[in-house]
C-alpha cells in the first residue's frame, strides 16, 4: 500500500493521478473535504474516466499535525510520498509554517520509523539549497545552504523538514528528496502557490523583473518522484529543474499563450524596496494578508541558477520544455475560465 500525504495539491493529485496507471493500492490523505473535487477536476484534464479513477483512491481524513489521525493512515503501509507542505512567505506565518512543514515532517518520519516503512519520497524545494556568490556559477544539491542568510520563512521550514527526513534515514528509513523549481501545472489557479501564477498574470501584472530562477513541469516533478521510489536509490537528494528563466521570460512565455500583452515596466530594485515597505504598512494597519515580503523582493531580483544533471544523468531523465509546459498549462486555463463564464 503506498500513502500519499497531500493528496490534494498540485503535486499530490497528478501523482495520484500517475500512479493509478499502473493499479497499484493508493492511499491518500485530505484535511478538508471540498479540495477532493480539485483532485476530481485534475484527473479530468487527462482522461474521460475521472470519476472512476478517484473512486480507486483510499481517503482517510487526517492533518499531518495529528498523531492520531496519522496512525489510522500509515496502517498496512509500505512505501509514503510525503507532498502536503503550507507554502507562505508571509513572516507572520512562521510560526504555522513550522508546526506544518517542520513538525508535521517529523510526524510522518516517526511514523515511517516505527511502521518500518520501506522508502520515503519527499517533495521539498529548490528554496533549501544555497547559493554563490557569482550569480552565474550553477547551484547543484551540495551547494551549502546559508543558515545566517536572510532566507524567507517558507526555506527556512523547509530545510528544517529535510532535517526530520535526514534524521530519519539514520534511524533506518530509506528515503529521497527532490528540490523542484517553481512548480508550473493545472487545476490550482486560486491556491495563491505557483498555479496561481497564470492567474495573477493574465488578470494583469503591468511589472516584471530580471530575476532568474528554476522552473519545472508538474508531470516532471511526479515522474522523479515516481522513478527515484522505484529505483534503488536511497538517501540522496535531486534538483528538479527543467530550466532557469528570468521572471520576465516567464511572462513573455505566459502571456503570449494567453493572447494578452506582456508586462511593459521593469520593477527596479527602487520600487521593490518602496513596495514592500509599503505592504508592511498597510498589513500593519489593515490586517491584510502580505502580498511582498523582503525576502520576495530579494528574490525577485536575485540570478539562482540551479543545475539538474544530477537527476539527468543518475535516470536517463527528459524534462518538457518550459515553453510547452507553460502553453499547455495556460491552455488549460483559459478552457476552465470558458466553463465558468
Amino acid at each position: 500500500m503506498i500513502l500519499v500525504t497531500g493528496g490534494t495539491g498540485l503535486v499530490g493529485s497528478h501523482l495520484l493521478y500517475k500512479l493509478l496507471q499502473t493499479n497499484t493500492s493508493v492511499r491518500a490523505i485530505y484535511r478538508r473535504a471540498h479540495k477532493l473535487e480539485l483532485v476530481k477536476k485534475v484527473f479530468s484534464y487527462y482522461t474521460a474516466d475521472a470519476e472512476a479513477l478517484y473512486q480507486k483512491i483510499e481517503w482517510i481524513e487526517a492533518d499531518i499535525t495529528d498523531v492520531p489521525s496519522l496512525v489510522v493512515a500509515f496502517k498496512n503501509v509500505d512505501h509514503v510520498y510525503h507532498c502536503a507542505a503550507f507554502v507562505s512567505f508571509e513572516p507572520d506565518k512562521y510560526h504555522q509554517l513550522r508546526k506544518i512543514n517542520i513538525e508535521g515532517t517529523a510526524n510522518v518520519v516517526n511514523l515511517c520509523v516505527s511502521h518500518r516503512i520501506k522508502k520515503l519520497a519527499y517533495v521539498s524545494s529548490i528554496a533549501t539549497i544555497g547559493h554563490h556568490q557569482n550569480p552565474q556559477e550553477l547551484i547543484v544539491e551540495d551547494t551549502n545552504w546559508n543558515q545566517e542568510d536572510d532566507n524567507s520563512v517558507y526555506a527556512i521550514t523547509k530545510y528544517g523538514a529535510e532535517i526530520e527526513v535526514w534524521r530519519g534515514t539514520q534511524e533506518g528509513v530509506d528515503a529521497v528528496i527532490i528540490n523542484p523549481g517553481i512548480i508550473i501545472g493545472p487545476g490550482f489557479w486560486n491556491s495563491g502557490g505557483s498555479s496561481s501564477l497564470i492567474k495573477k498574470i493574465y488578470k494583469g501584472m503591468p511589472y516584471y523583473t530580471h530575476g532568474v530562477t528554476g522552473y519545472v513541469d508538474v508531470t516532471d516533478v511526479v515522474d522523479a518522484l515516481v522513478l527515484l521510489m522505484q529505483s534503488a536509490i536511497k538517501n540522496e537528494r535531486f534538483i528538479v529543474v527543467s530550466e532557469n528563466l528570468s521572471f520576465k521570460k516567464f511572462q513573455e512565455l505566459t502571456t503570449s499563450a494567453l493572447g494578452i500583452k506582456p508586462a511593459s515596466k521593469e520593477a527596479t530594485p527602487f520600487i521593490l524596496a518602496i513596495g514592500w515597505r509599503l505592504d508592511w504598512v498597510s498589513q500593519m494597519l489593515t490586517g491584510k494578508r502580505r502580498r511582498l515580503s523582503k525576502q520576495m523582493t530579494k528574490s525577485a531580483k536575485s540570478i539562482t541558477k540551479f543545475d539538474a544533471s544530477k537527476l539527468i544523468n543518475t535516470l536517463d531523465f527528459e524534462f518538457k520544455p518550459m515553453a510547452t509546459s507553460i502553453q499547455e498549462t495556460c491552455q488549460l486555463f483559459l478552457e476552465d475560465l470558458k466553463k465558468d463564464s
